[in-house]
């Protein structure tokens, strides 16, 4: 895929948007995993609720790997991958739209300007963000309900499949469930979209402006990175928020805000941050495995569509 040189045509919007989709369903793939183990650390600490909704005791687990050594241990190596069908649904919705319509909405603001500030930038990511979220949201709720359910008990699990889980979360808590955790979900879509993109745009620029490199493989992975790490640490507190807001039991908070109070309150500070190690191996890999795998698909479909053209000029990487 390295092989695959800059196009003399800029991609169009389908080809960002499928290429988007795809290369987030590939990452996911591939980092799913950690991303179930995060899910179980962050939500550690609610042991009031483990008995009624099948999770398993707050000291069940101690760190990233130690986590996944427990799940493959007590649940089977399937656990790990609980979720998944939902994930991919998830990624073909959301990352088409927040990745995939980001050059266009950025082009949208800016007129059609070859200046693009980064206030611009933060605006493209939080409108894709959000439109992301609208549309993605029950493949989210779906997907974390089903990585914080154990496995190890048949009769503590809360859905049998991924369309049971939709049509039983409509049907107990009504068609709002599906988009439980919205308010949450679109905020840390937002700063993570802006930071993911901004900053994978930013030291992607400064990398082929400052250094030696070009718009190729090794770039595209340091940018890609260093936007991980970025968004772990700048996203941490509301993933964790939005992680146990989602999950949780009809009426156990009252609002995302009270989810948050009872956190600080019950678990301290360190509590917004639970989860961080495994945030970061999957973010940062994601990214890694998302950002390259796009640029290459975005080259290959165009080289493989030749005749393809855009009236929209973009260097960006979206």
């Amino acid at each position: 895929m390295v092989g695959f040189g800059p196009a003399d045509v800029p991609p169009s919007a389908a080809v960002k948007f499928v290429g988007a989709g795809t290369a987030a369903c590939i990452a996911d793939l591939l980092t799913f995993p950690l991303d179930t183990a995060k899910v179980r650390l962050q939500i550690q600490g609610e042991a009031a609720a483990s008995a009624s909704i099948g999770r398993v005791p707050a000291s069940m687990y101690r760190g990233v790997f130690g986590t996944i050594i427990t799940m493959v241990r007590t649940e089977g190596p399937l656990s790990l991958y609980s979720g998944l069908v939902a994930g991919l649904q998830r990624q073909m919705s959301f990352a088409s739209v927040r990745i995939g319509l980001y050059d266009s909405v950025k082009q949208f603001y800016t007129r059609g300007s070859d200046h693009v500030s980064i206030g611009t930038r933060l605006l493209a990511g939080s409108t894709t963000g959000a439109m992301a979220v609208a549309l993605a949201q029950p493949t989210d709720v779906v997907k974390i309900r089903f990585q914080a359910q154990t496995r190890s008990n048949e009769h503590t699990k809360r859905y049998c499949g991924t369309i049971d889980a939709y049509k039983t979360i409509a049907k107990e808590e009504g068609v709002r469930g599906l988009w439980k955790g919205t308010g949450p979900n679109i905020a840390r879509s937002a700063i993570v979209n802006c930071t993911e993109l901004v900053t994978y745009d930013f030291i992607k620029d400064m990398l082929l402006k400052s250094t030696p490199l070009t718009d190729n493989l090794p770039c595209h992975f340091v940018s890609a990175f260093g936007a991980g790490l970025c968004t772990t640490v700048i996203a941490s507190p509301v993933d964790v928020v939005k992680t146990r807001y989602m999950n949780s039991a009809p009426g156990q908070y009252g609002s995302v805000l009270n989810c948050a109070a009872v956190m600080m309150t019950k678990e301290g500070p360190f509590a917004f941050y639970k989860g961080f190690m495994p945030s970061f191996l999957r973010l940062g890999s994601w990214n890694v495995v998302m950002f390259v795998t796009y640029e290459q698909l975005k080259r290959a479909m165009m080289a493989a569509n030749p005749n393809s053209s855009t009236s929209v000029q973009s260097s960006e990487p979206a």
